[in-house]
Parts: structure tokens; sequence; C-alpha cells
């Protein structure tokens, strides 16, 4: 029934395989179940409700990948949207959580519609293959950035940026974090070289039992003011009535000095972001693995980007923010999916988090930090297509990858590659190589960036 349903043998992968893979994508996304409710719970949001709704929004998301697209795409409640969410449409603008809700709502009916009339798959499609490889080496760069600060190995600096961290100054908490993490990646790498399947999920495992002896040892100390907690998991069950508080709440929103201007803008910033940062996660973990057919497109995108739309309403619905594709995902590629058996995993084990929330919160970054940085590299690779030698192809595609990281965002990312695509291809009179939807993309980076 699987192999019927799944094509195992068809995309070279087994039942094994594909589920410890699932497990693997499910590890590394399982920051979020602690990371979004803290989150909206800044904007008024309760907590617990969140929780359960991040957990349902994601089952219902991943499994809508999984049987509309067969793919080994996750989906959850995104990092950045959930930021903008609380901290700017709630925080800075000032408007109830009910009002952000409901344009999230509205944005994924608006990502139903363009994804039934092909816009999406066609702007997918009129991306340059350069500017895939691009993005796809961006984000393993990205990726592997958030997993060097998961891992507290790069901590934010005044004068730099960003810098190593101190290990003797604050060995206790962000020191031995770090070196965790290190030791976790070094265990990764070496399994993955000996042909070991399971190798980054073992180097997840390993990594947060490591962090359990050494808060049992004393040379970890939970400082919870700091973000330090306790890495034993505990038992508690989840107040299951709790979603009553934000289920359904996005009907309820009072609008009353908002004004429709306002709405829009709020509206359009989500709809930007979610689009380019979906079709960037698309193109960036289907391109790793090697799913792009030869004219460097996606068989069964329709379903693939139908799916999250559906899981962007419905998440709206049962109280969280934009549910979108994850990055995460790529750790899983990288583990060996290859089919929707793998995303069907995940997307049970979100389910059954709702019952056992506590347990996979309890999971460090330090822990997957090892995960996100190897993946990285495995994702990296994709820039060694890349022909440096027609710098009308290569520096589009260099920015692209340099900006995700710098810029902090998927999207942005694709935005640098695309303006400069169009400018410098325009300008060293090879105008035939631009579609006519690069242009229109182009003007809209633009216009992005004037006004919203």
């Amino acid at each position: 029934m699987l192999e019927k349903f799944f094509k195992l043998k068809e995309n070279n992968t087994t039942v094994k395989v594909e589920v410890v893979a699932g497990i693997t994508t499910f590890m590394t996304m399982a920051y979020i179940l602690a990371v979004n409710p803290t989150m909206l719970g800044d904007a008024g949001m309760d907590r617990t409700a969140v929780l359960i709704a991040t957990c349902l929004a994601s089952f219902i998301g991943t499994l809508a990948m999984a049987l509309l697209a067969n793919y080994p795409f996750a989906l959850a409640p995104g990092m950045g949207l959930n930021a903008y969410f609380a901290y700017t449409v709630c925080g800075v603008m000032g408007y109830s959580w009910q009002v952000a809700l409901m344009a999230v709502f509205i944005e994924g009916l608006i990502f139903i519609a363009l994804s039934l009339t092909n816009v999406r798959e066609a702007i997918f499609n009129a991306i340059p293959s350069t500017l895939k490889k691009g993005v796809g080496a961006g984000i393993g760069l990205f990726i592997a950035f958030i997993g060097l600060q998961g891992a507290k190995l790069v901590v934010a600096n005044s004068s730099t940026l960003v810098t190593y961290v101190d290990f003797t100054g604050e060995w206790h908490t962000k020191g031995i974090c770090a070196v965790l993490a290190l030791i976790g990646l070094m265990i990764t790498a070496i399994l993955y070289a000996k042909g070991i399947k399971a190798s980054i999920l073992i180097g997840i495992i390993a990594t947060w039992v490591l962090g359990m002896i050494a808060q049992a040892c004393g040379i970890y100390v939970v400082d919870i003011e700091g973000g330090f907690y306790s890495l034993y998991p505990t038992f508690a069950l989840t107040d299951f009535t709790a979603l009553g508080k934000t289920f359904g709440q996005c009907f309820t929103a009072d609008f009353s000095g908002v004004g429709v201007f306002n709405f829009i803008v709020i509206l359009l910033s989500f709809l930007f972001v979610d689009i380019f940062d979906t079709l960037g996660t698309l193109i960036g973990v289907s391109t790793k693995a090697n799913m792009l057919d030869k004219d460097e497109k996606l068989p069964r995108i329709k379903p693939a980007l139908l799916a999250d739309a559906i899981a962007t309403s419905a998440g709206a619905v049962l109280g969280t923010s934009t549910t979108t594709t994850f990055v995460e995902s790529s750790a899983g590629v990288g583990a060996g999916a290859r089919t929707g058996l793998a995303s069907v995993v995940t997307g049970f084990l979100f389910l059954i988090a709702i019952f056992f929330a506590p347990i996979f919160t309890a999971i460090p970054g330090f822990a997957t930090a090892p995960a996100l940085i190897f993946v990285g590299f495995l994702m990296v690779s994709a820039i060694l297509k890349v022909d440096f030698e027609d710098v009308t192809e290569a520096v589009p595609a260099y920015l692209c990858f340099l900006a995700m990281p710098l810029m902090y965002s998927i999207s942005e990312g694709i935005a640098i590659g695309v303006v400069s695509y169009v400018i410098i291809n325009l300008a060293c009179g090879k105008a035939k190589k631009i579609t006519p939807l690069m242009y229109v993309l182009a003007v809209l980076f633009v216009c992005k960036y004037i006004f919203l």
C-alpha cells in the first residue's frame, strides 16, 4: 500500500529511510513548539492555545503536502513571519492579534486562488536555473547561520555585528552549549562519512544526551532568565480546552481604527514575504534532492503550493501566524527523504506533540544546531553548478547566495537575485534571456522596497 501510494521504489527510497528522515525533520523543527507560543504570547495570545494551534496547523499542512504532492516537505508557522505578526503588527502598529490573524487568513485564501490559477507555479518556473542554484546554496548558508546561533557559537556583537562566543566568560551556559554543538557536529559528519543513514538524527539525540549528562554533572547550569532551561523533558499533559481562546478568533476581529489602507499594507507584507519564502524553500530543498526535471521545473508544484496555502488559512483559524514550508525540511532530505511518507511521519509527530509537548520542547537549540550546520554544508554545494565564467549568470546567483544569511531572509535573497539578474543582463545586451515575468517580479520587488 505504501509503495503504491508514495512510489518508494520509483524514488529510490525505503520505508525505513523515510521514517528516519521524517523523524529527523521533526527533531530539527521541534523548536517551533517552544518559540512560536513565546512570540505570539508577547502579542497577547494564550501560549497553550498557540502551542496546540501550532501542532495542529503543522499536522494539517504537512499531511496535505504528503497526500496532495507526495513531497518530503514539512510545514509549520514560519519564523520571521511570526516575529512580524507579534512585534510589528501587534507591537509597533498596535493592532489586535485578531486583526493580524484575519490578515493571515485572507492571505491564505489569496494563495489558494494563486495556486489554482498557476500564478505561483509560473513564478517558480520563471526564475532562471542559475538563480535557483544560488537560492539553494543561499538557503544552505542561511540555515547554517541559524544553526551557529542556536549552538551559541555565533553571538551578537556591537562593533562587528556578530562574533564567536566567549567560552570562558559564560562557560556554564553559552560556552558549554557551543562545545556540545561542535561535538555533535563532529559526530554527525563522521557518521555521515561512514554512510550511516540516520547520522543526522543520531547526531541530534547524541548531542541532547551529552547535554543532559553535562547538566547532571553541573557543567551546564540552568538559567531561565538567560534562556537556558533544563535539558530534561517533563511529562505534563496539555490543557486542550485552551484552544478555544484562539480558535476562530480571526472572525471576531474589530477593524475600528485600523483603516482599509493599513490593513492592505499588513496583508501585502504577509503575502509578499510568505510567497517568496515558500518558493525559495521549495527551490532550495528540491534542488538538493534532485527533484527538478530537465527543464529545472518541479513536478507537482501546483499541489505543493496548494497544500502550503491551505495550511496558512487553516492555521489562522486555529490561532497561529502564517504556516509555511519549512527550510528545515532539508534536514530530512539530507537524511534520505524523497517522498511524502517522510512528511506523514513528521506530521503525525506534530499531532502527537500536542499530548507530550513538554518533552519535545525540551530539545535544546544546541542539539538541533549540528543538523542545521551540516545540512547547510550539503546544500551549499549547489553553488558549484553555477557557471562562474559568465558574470551575467554568476553575480546574481552570488548576490542571492550572500544576501540570505546577511539579511536573514530567504525572500530578500530572492529579491536581490531577481533585480540584479534583470539589470545586469539588460545592461549587457542579453535581454533575450529575461522572461517577461522576470521583469514583472523585478518591478514588484523594487516597489516593495519603496512602499512596504
